[in-house]
């Protein structure tokens, strides 16, 4: 099975072109659902979680603040360091999981800092998905209803819109409308399914 990783920056519309491969009936996997998961309530990621960032990481509930999660990690690169170092491993070991139960020509992995991880080789073939920086921002202060310069501070974070373009094997250009969007993810499907087929 042909097993394409699909990335680019916050807000580019990962979870648009995944959800339009899944309507053409193809298995999409999502690094972000995993981490949610990992994370619930009795999860041991989440004691670990506990372990290293205080007992104010939970909220009264017992579940996981991610507001204020979210804040230890942008003001402090040390810290993200910290909560990659818990949750990536798992995060690979569960995506290798529930890929050996698949059965199907090709699959989408969504992992938006496949690049970051440095977990290319994961994957048999890399999808970008781009659109220009001050899209990325609009989106995400709409979606997210994040400041600005939050959103920067994320987007700093991940590798750069040139370096995620030069190192693809596919790029969607998600700048435009939502039709030129499924025409262009209805192209790679079928370039998915020859390429899957060549491998038989």
């Amino acid at each position: 099975m042909l097993k394409v990783g699909l990335t680019g920056g916050i807000g580019c519309g990962k979870s648009t072109v995944a959800r339009i491969f899944a309507d053409l009936n193809i298995p999409v996997l999502d690094a972000d659902e995993i981490a949610h998961r990992l994370v619930e309530k009795g999860q041991p990621a989440l004691a670990r979680i506990q372990q290293e960032f205080g007992p104010d990481i939970l909220r009264p509930d017992g579940s996981l603040d991610r507001k204020k999660l979210r804040e230890y990690i942008f003001s402090d690169l040390k810290q993200k360091q910290k909560l990659e170092s818990i949750l990536h491993p798992l995060i690979y070991q569960t995506l290798q999981s529930e890929l050996e139960q698949l059965v199907s020509p090709y699959c989408i992995i969504c992992i938006p800092l496949l690049f970051e991880t440095h977990m290319t080789h994961f994957v048999d073939r890399i999808l970008v998905i781009d659109c220009p920086v001050e899209t990325q921002i609009e989106r995400v202060k709409i979606r997210d209803n994040l400041t600005g310069e939050r959103i920067r501070s994320i987007i700093d974070n991940q590798v750069s819109r040139t370096f995620r373009t030069t190192k693809t094997d596919d790029l969607i250009d998600n700048s435009g409308s939502d039709y030129r969007l499924a025409e262009q993810v209805k192209k790679l499907h079928n370039l998915y399914l020859s390429l899957s087929a060549c491998r038989d």
